[in-house]
């Protein structure tokens, strides 16, 4: 019985220690809810410290004994404690992992496969796009040099249309910090 009450009185000072410092931590978390980076580094951190406790945990099972049981006790409470905070932590992480790189992850494969055969299938797929336009810019050039030689003057009206048209989308896209593909320039700042 004495052994019990020393237990427990074991769990409720530590669960109080953990509130204590879960205190700390939730002060933490609001201030800095809004930095993802931040809350991704308290999160590995936990994460860290959860292997740390199984570690420690682990040594202190296989040399169990009778007089290594409120060890055993304080530390799984430690490991209940911090899965309780790496639960917490987490909720203000939206890190999405594609359902690929976990099931290659349970196959006991490198999730570094799955980047190299994304980054493949994008330059794949960037080649033969490349290879579209190429052919279309092949075609349009072709079809100017032939309606060309049919139509002179409304080829040559169409290409002072293109031109003024380029050079109006040029102006406006200098005076919005608009780049000619489309994309907005940003601003260094120093």
């Amino acid at each position: 019985m004495n052994r019990t009450n020393r237990v427990e009185g074991m769990d409720s000072s530590q669960n109080t220690s953990s509130a204590a410092a879960t205190g700390n931590g939730a002060i933490t978390q609001t201030n800095v809810a809004d930095d993802p980076k931040q809350n991704l580094n308290q999160v590995i951190f936990s994460i860290q410290k959860t292997l740390g406790l199984l570690h420690q945990l682990h040594l202190t099972v296989s040399s169990f004994n009778i007089a290594s049981q409120l060890p055993l006790l304080q530390r799984l409470n430690a490991l209940v404690s911090e899965l309780d905070t790496m639960q917490r932590l987490a909720e203000n992480c939206n890190i999405q992992v594609p359902m690929e790189v976990i099931n290659l992850i349970d196959d006991g494969k490198n999730p570094d496969e799955f980047t190299r055969d994304i980054i493949n299938s994008c330059i794949s797929r960037n080649q033969i796009t490349k290879g579209k336009t190429d052919a279309f810019k092949g075609l349009r050039k072709h079809l100017l040099e032939e309606l060309e030689q049919t139509f002179p003057d409304e080829v040559e009206a169409y290409r002072e249309i293109r031109a003024t048209s380029a050079a109006e989308s040029k102006r406006l896209a200098q005076s919005q910090s608009i780049l000619p593909n489309g994309d907005v320039k940003v601003k260094t700042e120093h």
